[in-house]
């Protein structure tokens, strides 16, 4: 079952990118503020896609929306707009 995309394995990654956005809302570094508001619209955009799709039981876009919001939150990290060290939500440097 690895091979497939199940409801489980989409709400562990939801669960996840929701927990991670959580985090990067409140570890906005100083004079960072637009582009993280950008960054934080666009994962809550993806999200929202996530549970469109997931209702209309598309697993596959649902999964890769999903994707596409932790990519987001991964590179405002990576470009310094974050300042979280939890390497277990994020890629940290």
């Amino acid at each position: 079952m690895k091979d497939k995309i199940t409801k489980q394995k989409i709400k562990k990654y939801s669960d996840l990118t929701s927990t991670a956005l959580k985090q990067i809302k409140k570890k906005i570094i100083k004079g960072k503020e637009n582009h993280a508001k950008e960054i934080i619209e666009m994962v809550s955009n993806y999200l929202s896609d996530a549970k469109h799709f997931e209702q209309k039981e598309d697993f596959v876009n649902s999964f890769a929306a999903i994707n596409y919001a932790h990519g987001w939150i991964d590179s405002g990290v990576r470009l310094g707009i974050f300042d979280v060290d939890d390497d277990k939500l994020f890629t940290i440097r």
